[in-house]
């Protein structure tokens, strides 16, 4: 590809690691340099920003832009990855709570915050991922301070709560899902995601996977934006 600088916004599908669309956008546009706007776990679909030539100098400037998610909140079971991709390791009632009591919640919530980092992610301790540290039987905790912009878009069904929240780079949508479960006295996991949008930038406006997959070098440029 001759294209020196530029960004392709792609619709990540689930079941697809970053890492996967990375790697096979770089087979077939053959470019050697190919970054992201921040991971999407597995389990998650959306919105990635895939960097391409010297546009990946840019990564933490584009990693740094506010976010915004639409997801689901399971209540009654916590999993080790603190998402639907994990194994459930605590069950606790979900005690009965009306839409005052989950706004009281997502009112705390709300602005600067501090959150639990989960254990299974890619946040690095002493150079090494937490995840990682994880797997060998360590628990680590940690904690960083993220804001919550707004929450949009709540609904109650039995016993999963809908989102939508507008969110700081940094933020673990799973962390939050946990946190308001045990705000409302049970226990929960994220049982979706899909990221909508990265600052300015929408998923509508990006190319999904199954349609990259169809489609030649040639017509995949067409979709790049030129920086």
């Amino acid at each position: 590809m001759s294209v020196e600088s530029a960004i392709l916004l792609v619709d990540k599908a689930p079941g697809w690691t970053s890492h996967d669309v990375i790697a096979y956008t770089r087979g077939v546009l053959k470019i050697k340099k190919v970054g992201h706007s921040g991971t999407l776990d597995p389990m998650a679909s959306g919105l990635l920003i895939l960097l391409l030539g010297k546009a990946t100098k840019m990564q933490s400037e584009y990693l740094g832009l506010p976010k915004r998610y639409a997801g689901q909140i399971t209540l009654g079971a916590e999993t080790d990855t603190w998402d639907a991709e994990g194994k459930t390791v605590k069950t606790a009632p979900v005690p009965p709570f009306g839409r005052e009591d989950l706004e009281k919640v997502l009112k705390e919530l709300t602005g600067k915050i501090k959150q639990p980092i989960p254990f299974y992610s890619a946040k690095k301790v002493n150079g090494q991922a937490m995840y990682k540290k994880a797997r060998m039987g360590e628990n680590i905790e940690r904690e960083n301070e993220i804001e919550i912009y707004s929450w949009d878009k709540v609904a109650l069904d039995g016993n999963k709560i809908e989102f939508e929240v507008s969110c700081s780079s940094g933020t673990y949508i799973r962390s939050l899902a946990v946190m308001i479960a045990r705000k409302l006295g049970t226990l929960g996991h994220l049982s979706k995601l899909r990221r909508i949008s990265i600052g300015e930038f929408d998923v509508k406006d990006a190319l999904s996977i199954e349609k990259i997959k169809t489609m030649r070098a040639e017509e995949i440029e067409k979709w790049l934006r030129i920086l």
